[in-house]
């Protein structure tokens, strides 16, 4: 059993492989030719391209793992069964439900894998990327992660410890200026808001400095304010560059974002969805696996093997993409996003399993 399920284990991650391979040769090519019209402005070489390209696949790798691992599964029980060697598997003993153990447990594997690459590398050698195309290119380096950044406003110094999404931030101070020279007082928020023209702290510990004589002696004051408002004129671009998409953000980042945004109570129904999207991904993957697999083990009197992995597959992807409408749709009629995101892939994956089952049984 142990020698069989190793054979199947490695045929999968042979054809996974190599679709991912091919994978990422086709997206590196057409990425390429995206590159070419910036290629010789400023210091933007075809080396700065490829590099730019390169450092970008572990996101490709996290972003389409489910696609590559079903169509990687697929095609190796195909070969298996293509060349009767799931007839003799079966004929030795082993049933549906026990190879289907194997596959699934196999693709487990490989869904941690990209999960790792998701969550562990792509964020740094995403930002990198990015980094390196705009120094290339000569653009303003700007800050796009979660950590801080300094910035002058008029007569205002702020430094942010924590940006969120280039509206809500943390850990916030504020030095306002006299005459933009002398120091008037300093502002402490552990959150702070922009609405598009206002900065808005909350819960502030403000030092106000008050000069008493000509001989630089200085006068404390302490105040808390319970919401202090000031008028900034923040550069659109600038903040535009601090602002990430649900998707671009990591896991962790995510739950930090929507516990930010619960307790300032605002509304975090996008980075719901996309958390909870998230950790039903490997189940959803599951689902489809099984599903697929019911057209493998059926009849070949009706239709050669290849239309019906086709058919397995294309009803997969359809289903997934039924899985992300079903989030747009949770946002717009403000639906439970957790039973969106998990009930249909539930559905599926217990059908799939009793259908199997039966099979098996035959």
């Amino acid at each position: 059993m142990k020698i069989l399920d190793r054979y199947i284990i490695k045929t999968m991650a042979f054809y996974t492989l190599a679709v991912m391979l091919i994978w990422l040769g086709v997206y590196s090519f057409f990425g390429f030719l995206n590159e070419v019209s910036e290629i010789g402005q400023a210091n933007y070489t075809a080396v700065e391209a490829m590099i730019y390209i390169f450092l970008k696949l572990p996101e490709v790798i996290s972003g389409h793992s489910s696609v590559v691992i079903l169509l990687g599964s697929l095609l190796a029980l195909g070969h298996l069964a293509a060349t009767s060697q799931l007839i003799i598997v079966r004929g030795s003993g082993i049933s549906i439900m026990n190879i289907t153990k194997v596959v699934l447990r196999t693709a487990l594997v490989f869904v941690v894998i990209a999960i790792l690459v998701g969550e562990l590398i792509a964020p740094i050698t995403n930002q990198t990327a990015k980094n390196s195309r705009a120094q290339a290119l000569g653009h303003n380096i700007q800050a796009k992660n979660q950590q801080g950044f300094w910035v002058k406003d008029k007569n205002s110094i702020i430094h942010v410890g924590k940006n969120f999404d280039g509206q809500s931030f943390a850990d916030v101070m504020l030095v306002n200026l006299e005459n933009n020279k002398t120091l008037a007082s300093v502002g402490q928020a552990e959150n702070a808001l922009f609405d598009g023209q206002n900065l808005i702290l909350d819960s502030a510990n403000f030092y106000k400095i008050h000069r008493k004589n000509k001989n630089q002696f200085y006068q404390f004051e302490a105040e808390n304010l319970s919401q202090y408002k000031l008028a900034v004129a923040f550069d659109q671009e600038f903040v535009g560059s601090l602002r990430k998409e649900p998707r671009d953000l990591s896991t962790w980042n995510l739950v930090n974002q929507i516990s930010f945004l619960a307790k300032n109570g605002l509304a975090a129904d996008a980075f719901e969805v996309e958390l909870y999207q998230r950790l039903v991904k490997p189940f959803t993957l599951m689902a489809m696996i099984v599903f697929s697999m019911l057209f493998i083990f059926g009849s070949l009197r009706d239709a050669s093997l290849g239309k019906k992995i086709f058919l397995g597959l294309m009803l997969s992807l359809f289903f997934e993409l039924f899985s992300r409408i079903g989030g747009v749709l949770s946002l717009r009629f403000d639906y439970n996003h957790f039973l969106v995101a998990s009930i249909p892939t539930l559905i599926v994956l217990v059908f799939a399993f009793i259908l199997l089952k039966r099979k098996s049984a035959q």
